[in-house]
């Protein structure tokens, strides 16, 4: 006799500030969870990218190389390498141990926004403001990339890669989806500029944030909108949508201070946390726990569930 799945404990979501990193960076630009959540980069204006224990609040390693502001970065699976994009057009592959840069690569005509590897680390994936998505090799020394997307009619503001798909949001108010299996490209048009996309973690829908302050989830497969949130206020910023890690939740960040997470079922707004002054500028959700990076300023704010009981001294 098979014994009922006991049932999954209710979400929490984060709540109360655990801990503040004052980065010395200038105005962060991004903070990322590593893939397993227990680390996280910040990417600086003044050209650096720091790796930290969030948790702990310990910078660990500041990484030089980039020649004007760092836009985004992100871990491999092992976490033995960094890749970061930049506004110096380049896309940075780092050795996380040496701190040093193993292989730069520049084919992109303007800005880099953002960055991801593939599962395996093979690959960097990057989109720019030159209104493509270019695959790079990370194991050979060939200088070009081996795929270029070019579909996009304007700025790529966000790419997201699961198993077999690459994920684009754009300026030209459209999101696009690369099946890398069939060779496929579905595209959803939403209208306004799109800031930020994300898959589920069940890989079913598809979140995307745009410039009329809207948050928009969608069926992956059918373009079907499931659900809308409104609330926070996104008119001229790049910003970050997430969901939690249940998938019970979508978030947002808000040029208002705040950040916002709704009911991804019922679309009502559960929690509206003021966060600081002025654009709340990147969010991370930890993969695994209910915990929050928000980067506003010149800094980062880890937050947690009411529950969860902090060591040592929040303003580290």
């Amino acid at each position: 006799m098979a014994f009922p799945r006991p049932r999954p404990a209710q979400a929490e979501l984060p709540r109360q500030r655990v801990r503040t990193l004052q980065c010395g960076q200038g105005a962060v630009r991004a903070a990322r969870f590593n893939a397993d959540g227990n680390y996280c980069l910040t990417c600086g204006s003044d050209k650096t990218l720091k790796l930290w224990n969030p948790h702990k609040g310990t910078a660990l390693r500041t990484y030089q190389g980039h020649g004007y502001e760092v836009l985004d970065a992100a871990g491999s699976f092992d976490n033995s390498q960094i890749c970061s994009g930049g506004a110096d057009k380049a896309v940075a592959l780092w050795d996380v141990t040496t701190g040093q840069v193993v292989r730069k690569y520049r084919g992109h005509a303007g800005k880099v926004n953002c960055v991801q590897f593939n599962e395996e680390a093979t690959v960097i994936v990057s989109g720019s403001i030159d209104s493509t998505v270019r695959c790079w090799d990370c194991r050979s020394r060939r200088p070009d990339p081996i795929q270029v997307l070019d579909e996009a009619k304007d700025g790529i503001s966000s790419v997201k890669l699961s198993a077999h798909e690459i994920l684009t949001g754009s300026v030209d108010g459209r999101v696009r989806r690369y099946d890398l299996r069939t060779g496929q490209l579905c595209s959803d048009y939403i209208g306004s500029p799109i800031t930020s996309v994300c898959f589920s973690k069940d890989g079913q829908c598809v979140l995307a944030a745009s410039l009329d302050s809207t948050l928009r989830l969608l069926d992956k497969d059918t373009g079907e909108l499931l659900g809308e949130y409104t609330g926070h206020r996104s008119t001229t910023y790049r910003l970050d949508c997430v969901l939690n890690e249940q998938d019970t939740h979508v978030g947002c960040a808000s040029e208002d201070g705040h950040v916002y997470f709704w009911n991804l079922v019922e679309g009502s707004l559960a929690l509206s946390l003021p966060v600081g002054q002025g654009v709340v500028q990147s969010l991370a959700f930890h993969p695994r726990l209910p915990c929050l990076l928000v980067a506003t300023q010149g800094q980062v704010t880890l937050w947690r569930e009411d529950t969860f009981q902090p060591e040592g001294d929040p303003n580290t």
